[in-house]
């Protein structure tokens, strides 16, 4: 896996000189902890800005139904943010406004389909619909498919005709996965790491306990930010990404297009290397009188299985590989039980465990409140204050706020996001490394 891109140029954005009476705030994507940070905070300061805020319920899913004779309704498609309605939710869990993972812009792969109608279809009904609720500005919280969505609907209204109607739109990066471009640490990631490595330490004692291993699947669908902040919080045996999927790891196979018949070649895991890597790791453990521990595995790792692997596989409204049905975790555990005996000629209990959703919606720790509260505070700041479109929230050094355009962390051909990965030879790497030969020899 390749380092993460350099930094963008430095684009500085520009007041668009639009007043904010109005805004709307939008959840969209898995939910993660300190969500309610984010939107109780973000309101509150609206309100003491004497804007009035819409918190529009499950994400663009009533916005893309939104028609003449099924207008928007108060209680089923949005609620009014109201001060009452916001005390004391800062620390709650869950999502004040529920999420959904509807996608309007899921037509729209090119900037040449921004001039299609029916591609931007449901781009325009977005429009329309927050149009009739009055808003000038939306404030949308998600993960990077969220911020594709922010960008596309930024874009079409920059095609609109002279004269119509505009709506700002800033974006707050969310995922317990981390690895969003443009922001050091996103909010609710320490409390999702610290909620797994919780799982893992348990599990760490139920090995010791009756000898036994774990394969502890972790969330993380491009890059293993969370994997590696779980096993190091939690002292796991083992963890490995798709950051790890490089040089004795890696093979290739030919793929051939079923419709355009083309054959081109696809980075795929070694599968044979990849479980001796776990298997060599569990008998040099034995060799130090340690016969059990936690290996540790991000989801992600799916998208390198061999394409038999994923014959029957799903994927989601953004076209994604539905990483949970594919149980990485089971798989790899069949694969190092057969290795290990084959190996030793002795059986060990292993056993596969899938974490993740239970980290969503935990209680969330001081950090990520903070965080979450100043990314909320920068949403308004950027709309009321700099008058700012199109432009993500972020903090760096002291929660510093700054303010990243939307072209500087998409790409302007694809309209995709650019994943952040954890770096080749990083220190952040190199601390999981570090740890993992201090306690296994």
């Amino acid at each position: 896996m390749s380092a993460s891109p350099s930094p963008a140029p430095l684009v500085t954005p520009k007041p668009t000189g639009r007043t904010i009476k109005r805004v709307a705030i939008l959840f969209a994507g898995g939910p993660a902890p300190a969500a309610n940070a984010v939107i109780s905070t973000c309101a509150a300061s609206f309100l003491n800005h004497g804007v009035e805020v819409v918190g529009v319920m499950n994400g663009y899913s009533h916005l893309v139904e939104f028609a003449p004779d099924h207008p928007m309704q108060e209680g089923r498609d949005y609620v009014l943010l109201t001060a009452k309605k916001l005390r004391r939710t800062r620390n709650t869990r869950g999502i004040m406004i529920g999420t959904a993972r509807t996608n309007p812009g899921k037509d729209v792969t090119s900037p040449a389909h921004l001039k299609d109608a029916g591609r931007t279809a449901l781009l325009r009904t977005v429009h329309e619909a927050l149009t009739s609720l009055g808003v000038d500005a939306l404030v949308s919280i998600g993960g990077d498919d969220t911020l594709k969505t922010a960008n596309k609907f930024k874009l079409f209204q920059d095609s609109l005709p002279a004269g119509s109607k505009r709506i700002s739109i800033v974006h707050v990066p969310k995922t317990i996965d981390n690895d969003y471009r443009g922001i050091d640490f996103t909010f609710g990631y320490f409390t999702a790491v610290e909620t797994l490595a919780e799982e893992i330490r348990n599990l760490l004692a139920d090995g010791e306990a009756t000898r036994g291993y774990f394969i502890a699947e972790c969330m993380g669908r491009s890059a293993g930010w969370l994997a590696y902040g779980a096993a190091i919080a939690s002292e796991a045996s083992l963890v490995l990404s798709v950051e790890d999927m490089t040089d004795d790891l890696t093979t290739e196979e030919t793929v051939t297009d079923p419709k355009s018949g083309v054959a081109t070649k696809r980075k795929i895991m070694h599968i044979d290397a990849f479980v001796d890597r776990i298997v060599e790791l569990m008998v040099a453990r034995e060799r130090v009188g340690k016969e059990h521990g936690v290996v540790v595995i991000a989801e992600g790792l799916a998208s390198f299985l061999p394409s038999a692997y994923l014959e029957d596989a799903k994927f989601d409204e953004h076209g994604h590989l539905s990483l949970g049905g594919t149980n990485m975790a089971r798989l790899v555990n069949k694969l190092v039980e057969k290795a290990y005996e084959k190996k030793t000629g002795k059986k060990r209990r292993i056993t596969p465990v899938q974490l993740g959703y239970e980290s969503r919606c935990a209680l969330p720790h001081a950090f990520d409140v903070m965080l979450g509260s100043q990314l909320g505070v920068g949403a308004v700041r950027a709309l009321v204050e700099k008058q700012f479109d199109g432009v993500m929230i972020s903090t760096a050094g002291q929660l510093d706020l700054h303010f990243v355009p939307f072209e500087t962390l998409i790409d302007p051909e694809t309209l995709v996001t650019v994943v952040r990965f954890i770096n080749q030879g990083s220190d952040f790497q190199k601390l999981a490394r570090l740890l993992e030969a201090s306690q296994n020899y």
